[in-house]
């Protein structure tokens, strides 16, 4: 269920038959990350309200009452007000989706400017939006190489509606020990590994910040605040302030944050800009700011800035571009990145060409760029029939080709892929490269693993991909793949299998195991990454979430992470955490040593609204088959 009336923005609300509930937000229609998604994944799920449902079970279905404060969506007074709405069905038996109005395959419910209209809803009163939320800590840490340190510590986060479309978020020695932990992850290439951002602070309201200058690469990165890039070890958080929301009709985000040396890293303070100026249909114009500074002499300061905008067209088409400068401590030329996109979307066909120069000395400390000094041209198309053939639902064939030389026009990178992808009814699927093409240039050599360095030169290599997923509705799921061919002048073979079990409605199991076969002029060897995760709900307010991993790559190849969570009211928490190995990943282009930890803790938080005011709630009583 959505909920807007701006025609760009909603609130996201969804509930299973057993009661489980997920919420989040969705940004100028096309989500967190800027790309619509077909299967609506792509919604800023940061976002994180306090509302309550029930569901029930029925002989011919199910139903669920939602209950959503106005003071939740920071909504206080109005008359004769118009929602924006919509309501989706996902029937997983028949892997079917229903939407209540405006269903497109390309886009999904994120397109909210074809939700429809409610009317009727009249007086509404309702005190602002202000929640405070203390937190105690109390355990044991130690780290590689240091003694025990008992952990004793609190915090302060509070949520404030400065006004109906404005909210300011306040955090105080923050702590992120009970955020989900990565999976590990072995750096098979010569470039940074994207890891997505976990941490509540960073995620509320994110999709503001979000300035996309091509795939994964982000001008603004909250991961680099507060986590060491290279150890994945946690950077104390001495405070921050966050504003977003709508001002004079422009969209702002602004954020604050200042963080405390701690071993090698010194202190740091960032401060990040964001204006986006709404323009026809959903298209916008943009602006980013960002300014880190440091206790680093030898790199005092960092800062970058941008513009961007993208442009929605009749017919489907979008326009994205942007172009982005740094500044360091002797700056070089070449600190520039510009690049535009043409994009096509539609039920039968997606297609989308690029052009993007990266100058070799850019330099977006605070954000996350995996290549530099390049020229970079793109092109992808992706046909998607849907033949009247029994049991299947959707094929797709997919081709796209990068072409980076570096910025003298030297080849550096190239890719071309070809994709075959068939969706089956019962939700089973493939996914297989037919051919991966690959040319690339290493200008240093590459530490792929311990003493094995892959030597400086160019390469040539191809490799291919079969993929296969069981059908989602049954107790046990599956999927694999196989992934073969040459490898920087040797062979590597990829194999990987994950497989999940739910044997009732409290309890599942998972668990993924991947091979990396090596077979190099430099050496052999083998690289096994393996997890095995375990959930427990006790009931909807106690659950446990275990998870033990394997990484042969590391001397200390075992680490897990177990967590016991009490929600014992609405946004109130008491968790007990264990920890050995690492909680989060590095985004090195290596694979270097980590850090290891062992710890314990202990955590409660409480959330409360000091001019809490009982306030009218929509409710709705939505049927379901």
């Amino acid at each position: 269920m959505t909920l807007t009336n701006d025609h760009r923005d909603a609130y996201l609300f969804e509930i299973n038959p057993l009661g489980t509930q997920n919420d989040g937000l969705i940004v100028d229609e096309f989500g967190a990350k800027g790309t619509a998604s077909p299967q609506d994944l792509d919604f800023d799920s940061g976002w994180d309200g306090v509302w309550t449902s029930e569901a029930h079970i029925i002989s011919d279905g199910w139903t669920a009452t939602i209950e959503i404060p106005f003071s939740t969506l920071n909504f206080t007074q109005s008359k004769d007000v118009v929602w924006g709405l919509n309501f989706k069905r996902f029937i997983r038996r028949k892997n079917e989706q229903d939407q209540w109005t405006a269903y497109r395959r390309a886009f999904g419910i994120v397109k909210v400017s074809q939700a429809g209209k409610l009317v009727g809803i009249t007086n509404i009163g309702s005190g602002r939006l202000f929640v405070v939320k203390p937190y105690a800590l109390g355990g044991f840490d130690k780290q590689t190489g240091t003694s025990l340190k008992a952990l004793h510590t609190g915090g302060l986060d509070i949520k404030y509606g400065l006004s109906s479309k404005l909210v300011l978020n306040l955090t105080g020695n923050t702590d992120f020990a009970d955020t989900e932990v990565d999976l590990e992850q072995f750096n098979l290439t010569p470039f940074k590994i994207f890891i997505p951002e976990k941490r509540q602070f960073f995620l509320e309201n994110a999709g503001i910040f979000d300035f996309d200058i091509g795939d994964q690469d982000q001008l603004f990165f909250s991961r680099q605040i507060g986590i060491d890039p290279v150890t994945g070890q946690q950077v104390p958080v001495n405070g921050g302030a966050k504003l977003t929301g709508s001002l004079a009709g422009f969209q702002l985000g602004l954020l604050e944050v200042d963080t405390r040396s701690s071993g090698p890293n010194p202190y740091g303070n960032y401060a990040v800009l964001r204006v986006k100026h709404p323009l026809f249909s959903t298209s916008y114009i943009g602006v980013m700011g960002i300014d880190k500074r440091s206790g680093n002499r030898a790199d005092s300061y960092n800062q970058t800035g941008g513009v961007d905008t993208r442009l929605v067209l009749p017919e489907d088409f979008f326009v994205d571009a942007h172009i982005a400068a740094t500044r360091s401590p002797g700056s070089s030329p070449g600190s520039a990145d510009a690049g535009a996109a043409l994009s096509y979307r539609s039920d039968l066909l997606e297609g989308t060409i690029e052009r993007r120069r990266i100058g070799p000395h850019f330099n977006p400390e605070v954000g996350f760029i995996e290549q530099t000094g390049i020229n970079e041209s793109y092109a992808d198309i992706v046909l998607k029939p849907r033949p009247k053939i029994n049991g299947l639902r959707e094929l797709q064939f997919e081709s796209f080709i990068v072409h980076s030389p570096d910025t003298r026009n030297n080849t550096q990178t190239q890719e071309w892929q070809g994709t075959f992808r068939a969706f089956l009814n019962n939700g089973a699927f493939t996914d297989n490269d037919i051919v991966d093409v690959f040319t690339q240039r290493l200008t240093t050599p590459l530490q792929i693993y311990k003493n094995i360095f892959i030597p400086v030169g160019l390469y040539h290599f191809t490799r291919h991909q079969l993929t296969a997923y069981s059908p989602q509705d049954g107790r046990f799921t599956y999927d694999m793949y196989e992934r073969f061919g040459s490898y920087y002048g040797g062979r590597l073979n990829q194999f990987r299998v994950r497989a999940s079990y739910r044997p009732n409605a409290k309890l599942s199991f998972s668990a993924s195991q991947i091979w990396n076969r090596f077979r190099l002029p430099e050496g052999n060897f083998s690289i096994d990454l393996a997890s095995l995760q375990a959930n427990y709900s006790f009931n909807r307010a106690l659950s446990f979430t275990s998870i033990v991993q394997l990484d042969t790559a590391n001397r200390q190849a075992v680490s897990a992470n177990l967590r016991l969570r009490y929600n014992y009211r609405p946004d109130s928490d008491l968790y007990i955490i264990y920890n050995v190995g690492t909680q989060f990943a590095s985004l090195a282009t290596a694979n270097p040593p980590q850090i290891r930890e062992t710890r314990f803790a202990v955590k409660y938080t409480y959330s409360f609204s000091p001019e809490f005011r009982r306030s009218p709630a929509s409710a709705k009583q939505i049927p379901s088959d």
